[in-house]
């Protein structure tokens, strides 16, 4: 009876000393024990910038955000976002953060006085223009690495617009910048014709052409009903 007890107690401890080894190779090799970004993220959240952008962004540049922007929706995601720790009204009080009344065109990180801003923002340097406000909405640690805010960041491009002319609005601001026109097509045409490889005209009419891109035939001449162009 007893070396059935040993033998019994002596496999069960033997298990046990194998599974503590496999969890131990297991947390090694998964780097479990490491606390990490993983490498691929699953399901994206709604306005965190993800680790390593900061590329160049598709799509329509800043000035022709603004120039398509809403203010009374960059009004609501500016009080749904930021309202918890600043106001945004003439002579509002500071929470978190400064009071933005005014900010936009004023030094970085000096705006409100007497705010203990840190010692990376205000040291920045600069205007608060309309790029470096994009900037810092689009991610705040990128911008000045040392700030005390916690905001992840916003990744929408126009909803950063929308807050930015939000921003304005409330207590002036430089002129918007001018988008950039977009090249007309009589341009490309001109280019090509003096000799540009980059630009494409569309294809030439040839004179006396029909809708279905068959020359007409000179007046006083029969034409072969039967003939099909291609």
């Amino acid at each position: 009876m007893d070396d059935r007890f040993n033998t019994a107690a002596g496999w069960i401890l033997f298990s046990g000393i194998v599974a503590l080894g496999l969890s131990s190779v297991s947390a090694q090799y998964f780097e479990a024990d490491k606390p990490h970004r993983p490498h691929h993220m699953g399901f994206p959240i709604e306005g965190v910038v993800e680790e390593g952008e900061g590329g160049a962004e598709e799509g329509p540049g800043l000035a022709t955000l603004l120039a398509g922007g809403d203010a009374a929706a960059g009004e609501k995601a500016a009080q749904g976002r930021c309202g918890t720790c600043h106001t945004f009204d003439q002579g509002g009080a500071a929470k978190q953060g400064p009071n933005l009344f005014g900010v936009m065109g004023k030094p970085i990180g000096k705006h409100a006085a007497g705010f203990a801003y840190s010692a990376d923002l205000s040291g920045k340097g600069g205007e608060w223009t309309y790029e470096n406000m994009d900037a810092w909405l689009k991610a705040p640690k990128a911008f000045a690495a040392g700030t005390k805010m916690s905001f992840a960041g916003l990744s929408d491009a126009q909803a950063r617009a929308n807050i930015i002319l939000y921003l304005k609005n409330q207590g002036g601001g430089p002129p918007l910048p001018t988008p950039e026109a977009a090249t007309p097509a009589g341009d490309a045409a001109e280019a090509a014709a003096a000799g540009d490889p980059t630009a494409t005209a569309g294809p030439a009419e040839k004179p006396g052409a029909d809708a279905a891109g068959a020359v007409a035939a000179p007046a006083g001449e029969g034409q072969d009903k039967n003939v099909n162009p291609q």
